[in-house]
């Protein structure tokens, strides 16, 4: 059995598998969409390891039944992702400082005595595409849409790129106040913001932002459903709201552009997409897993530009 990889020069590898192979993957609900299988097994095949990545669909109720099952197969590594972030936390035998402080994690790291160590690297995949926007951050405002795992991650960054409010917009009140609640110790500058009724306290945030983040799944495609990619999180008043100086990054990466940074690009805005997001966050947990620094992060990123639109 055999898995295609593609490298820079668009030629296909084959990667055999074999009873040797080792297991690494993503867990997500759903995650049949998923380009990290492709990313990550070109950088495995250009490493020379003997894994295999794959997009394992894990739902909510089977989360912990799953986790433990590739702990008891040697599973050198997981990636885990909407809507586990937060549940598969209490799964974990021990934490990071960041993902304890987050209380989100997105990496799973096979310990030696048994067990899961548990981190989160999408604070560092997050912020790589504004440190290289060539313009500080630092006392800007910020509007990050929903309030789950992926949010807390983008807060963090947002807190170290030195943002100076942070307004989260949630439409479930008790998980608005939660994640207030888990971050408000090292978020002082985050306010809840009332996405709800007649949108004017969301809109009168908008017309102030430097920097609109989307951390819903609002607008990401979706085998099961096509229509779902047409789906905008915002209404077009809500759009309207936004100045064309303003920076609109949606964390999702398929399709792309989505229907957010379409509408906000005919605004005038600047556009960033999950992509970079996605290489940076997959190539650190692969350095985690396989404790070596040359992940081969060109090819990573060169393996979706070949596959996405």
């Amino acid at each position: 059995m055999w898995l295609p990889n593609r490298t820079r020069t668009n030629v296909t590898r084959l990667t055999t598998i074999s009873g040797s192979t080792a297991l690494v993957g993503v867990l997500g609900d759903p995650v049949r969409h998923s380009l990290s299988p492709l990313m990550h097994n070109a950088a495995l095949g250009a490493m020379g390891l003997d894994w295999a990545y794959l997009a394992l669909p894990t739902p909510a109720a089977d989360l912990a039944t799953v986790v433990r099952g590739l702990e008891a197969v040697q599973c050198r590594g997981l990636n885990v992702t909407i809507p586990h972030k937060q549940a598969v936390a209490n799964l974990c035998h021990t934490l990071s400082p960041l993902a304890e402080r987050l209380g989100a994690v997105n990496t799973l790291v096979p310990l030696q005595d048994g067990g899961w160590h548990g981190t989160n690297t999408d604070v560092e995949g997050f912020c790589a595409p504004l440190r290289r926007e060539g313009r500080s951050w630092r006392g800007t405002r910020a509007v990050v849409l929903g309030c789950g795992g992926s949010a807390r991650a983008v807060v963090a960054g947002l807190v170290d790129l030195g943002c100076s409010r942070i307004d989260l917009a949630g439409r479930r009140a008790h998980a608005l106040e939660a994640c207030l609640a888990d971050c408000r110790s090292w978020a002082p500058q985050l306010h809840a913001l009332n996405w709800s009724g007649d949108g004017a306290e969301l809109r009168t945030a908008l017309a102030e932002a430097d920097l609109l983040v989307n951390t819903t799944p609002v607008g990401m495609a979706s085998s099961d459903n096509p229509s779902a990619a047409q789906a905008c999180p915002l209404s077009g008043s809500e759009l309207d709201s936004l100045r064309s100086e303003s920076c609109v990054y949606d964390i999702i990466y398929t399709p792309r552009p989505t229907q957010l940074l379409q509408s906000t690009a005919t605004r005038g805005c600047r556009s960033l997409d999950g992509l970079e997001m996605l290489v940076e966050q997959g190539a650190a947990a692969l350095r985690l897993w396989s404790g070596r620094s040359d992940v081969p992060v060109d090819v990573m990123r060169q393996a979706l530009l070949e596959q996405l639109p």
